[in-house]
């Protein structure tokens, strides 16, 4: 099997469930600033101990941004197709990060005022996946679906990724004018 199909030289892409669109259009954007979100986290991840919490919890998080990426790439006339929790993201998928949230905040001392992102290696991927993610969730606004959970968990996942930063570095440097 080749990894190139050539159907994509015209210009567009195809959808799960069927349908082509133009590649530069919205839910092709949308889901690519996913792809690129989870390609950051993959990249955190590379710099984390393999057996350690932090690297658990980022495959977890590679693998709802997935089901994010199945419910964009689809026409909203083939959504009832979707599955929960595989294609398709769930209030219980939203829920789980905001118990992660919790936790992790019960670790550390939160800062009080904008941080510095640079304290650690991951720490700092961790913020560039954060600010990835709210670039995805800007452009993910005009294409999930109404009842859609797309939003809520791209708003929870990039305050978990913040939280996570935090939980890494350990302590945050402040702002220069915090600090002086």
């Amino acid at each position: 099997m080749r990894i190139y199909t050539r159907k994509g030289d015209d210009g567009t892409t195809g959808l799960l469930y069927g349908g082509r669109v133009a590649k530069d259009s919205a839910a092709p954007t949308a889901y690519g600033d996913v792809d690129e979100a989870q390609a950051v986290l993959g990249l955190a991840r590379s710099e984390s101990a393999r057996e350690s919490e932090l690297n658990e919890l980022l495959i977890a998080l590679e693998g709802d941004l997935w089901v994010l990426m199945a419910e964009l790439a689809t026409e909203p006339t083939n959504r009832h197709k979707l599955v929960e929790g595989t294609s398709l993201v769930t209030d219980g998928m939203v829920t789980a990060l905001e118990q992660r949230i919790d936790d992790l905040s019960e670790r550390f001392e939160p800062p009080t005022e904008f941080v510095v992102p640079g304290q650690t290696r991951i720490g700092a991927l961790l913020d560039v996946g954060r600010t990835v993610v709210r670039r995805a969730e800007r452009r993910a606004l005009g294409v999930a679906a109404e009842d859609s959970h797309v939003v809520p968990y791209l708003n929870r996942l990039s305050d978990l990724l913040w939280t996570m930063a935090r939980w890494q570095e350990g302590e945050s440097l402040p702002t220069k004018e915090t600090r002086t």
